[in-house]
């Protein structure tokens, strides 16, 4: 028992101490930063109509000077527009380097923010604006074991020099950027410059850092009274607000963002399973513990009659709970330090050592002393406090109480192995259908890329049309790919949307919804297998460059006249007729609904490339090759559907795996617990078995005798258990716009498979028992 009492309660503080440097780390964004409490970012409210409001993350670039100087609350004031919607494109003695993670930002960002500098500052970055301040790992990736500073990159025509290496970011920042590059590059461009200087593009972050006393609702209200003196004919009614930088990570209501956000119903859920695994671990050792006292009784008898105090007996069993509750701790810190490496690899996050943290020692420690008192004193009151002779004349020293404790902790128990093998299934359930759900259009041997924006940037129509069908036509003669479409990027998670730019007949003036503005050509509804409900798709004729189609969504809630095709509908300064309705298809992520979109027929920014079966390498290959020769000096990056696809989910995949892993954990702690209690069972009820089987009681009847306690109790746990279960599941399910039922078998399930864990370990100590030789028992004595 004691081997049991120490893998279970030392696996469950090693389970608990990697759930908690998770929860700690999404809880601690960005307060690692010296001035966390007084930097905000400012936040902008648009209602595009009546029942519609847009949130952004960006402002003008022009707020941030303006705000600096007329808001005497603000100290200082910096902003940022990271490169989210194409990598950064550079270039290094012959090499082209692609990097995801960069952005542009002032001369005021290492000022707001502090960075640890491992070579070189943040004053040259600011005085040249064809600088470059890169992080460790980009450093050690870009240029191995040689110095970087004063190395010089190419990004488009330009060389930048690299003036400094900072530490990189750690994981409970937001900021994961590997190159910084000052803004004042970008605005050299004419047209950059000429873009930024007006109040009606939104296009970076913004952030104050504020005076301490200051407050945020006065400083918000000075910011919108400039926003409403320079924004011209604001029909919008633009509202700026204050966010502090540490609450960032769980803001939801977005439209889109920059950064990757945590989700706080996750994060409650771990809380939550990191209690009730200790709680079980604990449960556990307390039962197992106190279960062990009453086999001790003789033992202690003894000791009294030789001599031995009551406080000598105190002593000893209080010493005897310290030393196994420090091995458990000791076990759980190596299980912990032996799973590190997988779990930072698991999670991609590069959390800091976890026993560095006073939260992780404080819940050790707690832990550590809860166990050793709960499992010694209890114990050591009542095997010092006896009458010796009262055992020897067949009197328990444990009463009728203790065996109810005992039963109530199992029901505990297995209540919290219930509801965890219910979320389990629902998580599972929800993820798999997630999986399996049809999308609307068939995504299976699809990849895409996307060409390089700068090379057609500003070209009509015409122009880019010269560009890019030579490409299209050299792509759909490979063998290897069975058809190619031009459209716009992204469509599994489509992020454009566009309000008050749409017309149609009937549409009453203060209607201005939200639409999805897709562009696609002639060949993309066969390549994608989208379902045309009404009318046709677009076809090769010229005069279908201006026409449309819409979604059913669109369709209803744009209330559109019937009959639909034929009506005109104008879209962006561009005037056609609706010559179809697609069926809705998904293209945003199943936590939101689906919503209006429009089809237009223009080239997108995007290569959809569908390959024939097994020729997945040689499409790429030949995408590459034609990809090299059309745009020699950019790099040939491509994606397939079903991974950006898993990518949108990647999130809720990694939590689903923990709290299954975590979850089965302590379903295992509770069936070792079991396991450790029927053995206890058995034990005190040995020779009445033995009688029995000498009376001819059959093994059936034996079995029965040992299991159906624990299975009564299983079966209360389950009642308990499954309306709480039903409650939380639910509640997690809320978050997802498409869902799953919570089924009867879902809950019926998972109560039966508590009983058959319980009825496996159970049964393996009653039938050892069972097949035990009567005569060996009644010998003991």
């Amino acid at each position: 028992m004691t081997a049991i009492n120490v893998a279970g309660l030392s696996i469950g503080m090693a389970a608990t101490v990697l759930i908690v440097l998770w929860v700690q780390n999404e809880l601690s964004f960005e307060k690692d930063q010296p001035n966390a409490a007084n930097i905000f970012r400012a936040k902008v409210k648009l209602s595009v109509s009546k029942t519609e409001t847009w949130v952004w993350e960006h402002t003008p670039y022009v707020l941030s000077e303006a705000a600096s100087k007329q808001v005497p609350e603000i100290e200082n004031a910096t902003r940022l527009k990271p490169n989210n919607y194409a990598d950064l494109i550079l270039h290094y003695k012959g090499n082209v380097i692609s990097e995801k993670k960069s952005a542009y930002v002032d001369e005021q960002w290492f000022k707001v923010f502090h960075y640890q500098f491992i070579e070189g500052s943040a004053d040259a970055f600011a005085r040249n604006p064809l600088s470059m301040i890169i992080n460790q790992s980009t450093a050690k990736r870009y240029f191995g074991n040689d110095d970087p500073i004063g190395k010089v990159m190419r990004i488009d025509t330009n060389n930048y020099k690299v003036q400094a290496v900072v530490k990189d970011a750690p994981a409970n920042s937001s900021f994961q950027y590997g190159v910084f590059i000052p803004i004042a590059a970008q605005l050299m461009d004419a047209n950059e410059k000429k873009n930024a200087l007006q109040w009606n593009n939104f296009n970076y972050l913004t952030f104050f850092q504020l005076k301490p006393g200051a407050n945020t609702s006065a400083v918000s209200a000075k910011l919108n009274a400039i926003i409403q003196k320079n924004k011209k004919d604001d029909k919008s009614g633009t509202k700026v607000s204050l966010l502090n930088i540490r609450d960032m990570h769980f803001e939801n209501d977005l439209q889109s963002s920059s950064f990757i956000h945590g989700n706080r119903t996750m994060v409650n859920v771990f809380i939550a399973l990191a209690m009730l695994l200790l709680a079980t671990a604990c449960i556990n050792y307390v039962n197992l513990t106190t279960a062990r006292a009453s086999l001790r009784s003789k033992e202690v008898s003894v000791r009294k009659i030789v001599g031995a105090d009551r406080l000598h007996l105190f002593g000893q069993f209080m010493s005897e709970s310290l030393l196994v509750s420090l091995i458990s701790l000791l076990v759980s810190l190596l299980l912990v330090q032996a799973c590190m490496p997988w779990f930072r690899e698991f999670t991609g996050k590069q959390f800091t050592e976890p026993f560095t943290s006073p939260v992780i020692w404080l819940i050790l420690i707690a832990t550590l002393m809860i166990s050793f008192l709960l499992n010694g004193i209890y114990p050591a009151t009542v095997l010092s406090s006896f009458n010796p002779l009262g055992v020897f004349r067949g009197k328990t020293v444990l009463n009728f109480k203790d065996a109810g404790l005992r039963r109530v902790l199992v029901v505990v128990q297995f209540t919290i192995s219930v509801i965890l093998i219910a979320g389990t299934i629902v998580i599972y359930t929800q993820m798999r259908f997630m999986q399996n759900i049809d999308l609307g259009y068939k995504k299976a041997q699809v990849f895409n890329f996307t060409f390089p924006w700068w090379k057609i940037a500003g070209f009509k129509y015409e122009q880019r049309e010269s560009i890019l069908k030579p490409v299209k036509q050299q792509l759909a003669q490979q063998s290897a790919i069975a058809a190619v479409s031009l459209a716009s990027s992204g469509i599994v998670d489509f992020g454009n949307k566009s309000s008050g730019s749409f017309d149609w007949k009937g549409r009453p003036k203060d209607f201005d919804p939200t639409i999805a503005p897709l562009q696609a050509d002639e060949d993309f509804q066969q390549l994608m297998q989208i379902k045309v409900k009404q009318g046709r798709w677009f076809n090769h004729e010229k005069s279908d460059t201006h026409n449309v189609l819409l979604n059913e969504t669109a369709v209803r809630e744009l209330h559109i006249q019937q009959p639909v095709l034929g009506q005109r509908f104008m879209h962006q300064g561009d005037t056609g007729v609706i010559i179809g309705v697609v069926a809705d298809f998904h293209f945003r992520s199943l936590h939101e609904k689906i919503g209006p979109m429009l089809i237009s027929n223009a080239p997108g920014s995007s290569f959809y490339i569908k390959t024939t079966p097994g020729n997945s390498a040689a499409a790429i290959a030949a995408a590459g090759k034609i990809w090299k020769q059309t745009f020699p000096d950019a790099p040939f990056n491509y994606n397939f559907l079903d991974d950006t696809y898993n990518d949108l989910y990647k999130t809720e995949q990694q939590s689903s795996l923990l709290i299954t892993l975590f979850a089965s954990i302590a379903i295992a702690i509770s069936a070792l617990g079991l396991l450790g209690l029927a053995a206890f069972s058995a034990e005190q009820k040995v020779k009445e078995i033995g009688i029995r089987k000498v009376l001819g009681a059959s093994m059936q009847h034996i079995v029965s005798l040992l299991s159906v306690d624990f299975i009564k109790m299983v079966v209360i746990a389950s009642v308990l258990a499954l309306p709480v279960a039903w409650w939380a599941m639910n509640k997690w399910l809320q978050d997802f716009a498409y869902r799953i039922n919570l089924s009867w078998w879902i809950f019926a399930a998972s109560a039966g498979i508590a009983l058959l864990i319980a009825l496996v370990t159970v049964s393996y100590q009653a039938i050892k028992a069972a097949i035990a030789n009567p005569v060996t028992s009644l010998r003991s004595e």
